[in-house]
């Protein structure tokens, strides 16, 4: 398999890079690319790491020689949130980038599954789609958002709150990436008994934990170590699906229409990309409220991406 990693001079995107060459499998490539000239020292720098994945990078501005032959392509590219600033404020910058990117891919690698980090991903998930649809190439069951990192802060935040074994934590995230459209089914977690008023509070900071990381560095930067992870699992498991291993992850993709065009669930991931998105299963009553109330918010993220490219 190859991985390309567009945004790879950046604070994820070097992080990522890292994490791919410890642990994509034996014999894969990864490709590096970013508009900075430093993009081919990121690559020499990590290709010194003794495992068997070739590593190459690309800087400038034309991402294609990164994309060539990609199976995965994983987009970081874009700016990070500073204090008082939410996902949305970051869509001027980060649209544009996406949808610039995205044409590269959709004449270079049409068939590659496409995982994007950049936020607002509620958001430039849909420019993706839009700008594939018009190259005549969207599959949906290729374009993913990333949200993985939902899922890793709220096992996380759930081990340390009740004293479980991070190993058999799972907790199924639902919606979107960001704010109120941020759902974990802390209903649905096993060995877990939850009190009256532990749910609300949780869930808040589940919903909010990427500010805490924005406030906690004081204006230097944002969530890009574990956001960093999330993607590099997200990667694995879909390096794994495309070799024909069957493979769960929660992720935000384009499904039945249920809930909004796109809807983060769990997904069985296989040789084609998405091989079957999951049911939710059954919700709290404070899950079923939490979810009504989000889709107003999540549909109009949607939307705000179809125009961009549309208008």
């Amino acid at each position: 398999m190859k991985v390309a990693v567009l945004g790879a001079a950046g604070g994820i995107g070097q992080a990522l890079a890292l994490l791919l060459k410890l642990q994509l499998p034996a014999g894969s490539e990864l490709s590096l690319y970013d508009i900075a000239p430093v993009t081919p020292g990121v690559a020499a720098d990590v290709s010194h790491i003794p495992t068997a994945v070739k590593v190459q990078g690309f800087g400038g501005e034309d991402p294609t020689p990164a994309l060539e032959g990609a199976d995965v392509v994983l987009i970081s590219a874009g700016v990070a949130r500073k204090p008082g600033m939410d996902r949305s404020d970051l869509f001027n910058i980060n649209a544009g980038i996406v949808r610039n990117l995205i044409e590269k891919v959709a004449a270079t690698c049409p068939t590659a599954c496409i995982g994007i980090i950049t936020n607002p991903v509620n958001t430039t998930v849909a420019i993706a789609a839009e700008v594939l649809k018009k190259a005549g190439v969207y599959d949906k069951r290729k374009l993913f958002g990333v949200t993985t990192l939902d899922v890793l802060r709220s096992e996380t935040f759930v081990a340390e709150l009740k004293g479980l074994d991070i190993d058999s934590i799972n907790v199924p995230v639902i919606g979107g990436h960001s704010g109120v459209t941020i759902l974990p089914l802390l209903s649905q977690v096993n060995y877990a008994d939850w009190k009256a008023d532990e749910i609300a509070p949780l869930t808040k900071r589940i919903q909010n934990a990427g500010t805490e990381v924005v406030e906690a560095k004081a204006g230097g930067g944002s969530a890009t170590l574990s956001m960093a992870q999330a993607a590099a699992r997200f990667a694995r498991a879909l390096v794994k699906g495309l070799s024909g291993e069957s493979v769960i992850e929660c992720t935000y993709v384009e499904g039945d229409g249920k809930y909004a065009r796109f809807f983060a669930q769990p997904v069985r991931l296989g040789p084609e990309g998405v091989e079957e998105i999951l049911p939710i299963g059954q919700l709290s009553d404070f899950e079923q409220n939490a979810l009504e109330s989000m889709l107003e918010t999540l549909r109009a993220d949607i939307e705000l991406g179809e125009k961009f490219v549309n208008q």
